[in-house]
């Protein structure tokens, strides 16, 4: 059975400096299919923190380690941007803390039992019980994926 996926590194944006300061949005655009010509102008400068970080306050950055959630398009070494300021609701992805382990995980509720379910069929759902310390600490509501 392979490792679960686990939180790494916590970083919080509101302390930090931006991410990125603004950079050059182009009007090209990059086919997936056939290459395309390359004519595109800079339309805009592009601010990574506008486009990633709803509510500054509210939002942190996690780097995982693991595969649990490959299915969901999170793989080892992604960074995620979670937000304290949004509701967790069904079906979200979230950051939560069961026992004192964090771990990333989709949120599922089957009437009164509570579910963090994994996006890999190799690993486990985790039924989270009324005597389990649990908090969510977070919505994941961006991934940051590096190709290299």
């Amino acid at each position: 059975m392979m490792r679960p996926m686990k939180i790494v590194e916590f970083a919080e944006p509101a302390h930090l400096a931006p991410i990125i300061s603004s950079m050059p949005l182009y009007t090209l655009n990059v086919s997936a299919g056939q290459p395309l010509p390359a004519d595109g102008e800079v339309d805009c400068l592009l601010d990574l923190n506008e486009l990633l970080v709803r509510h500054p306050q509210d939002t942190f950055f996690v780097r995982v380690e693991g595969e649990s959630m490959r299915d969901a398009g999170i793989h080892s070494g992604d960074l995620l941007v979670v937000d304290r300021g949004v509701q967790p609701k069904d079906f979200h992805i979230v950051i939560a803390s069961v026992n004192h382990e964090f771990t990333v995980k989709r949120i599922r509720r089957d009437g009164e039992q509570l579910w963090l379910m994994p996006e890999n069929p190799e690993f486990s759902p985790i039924n989270v019980r009324e005597y389990d310390e649990f908090k969510v600490w977070g919505v994941v509501t961006a991934v940051v994926h590096s190709t290299l």
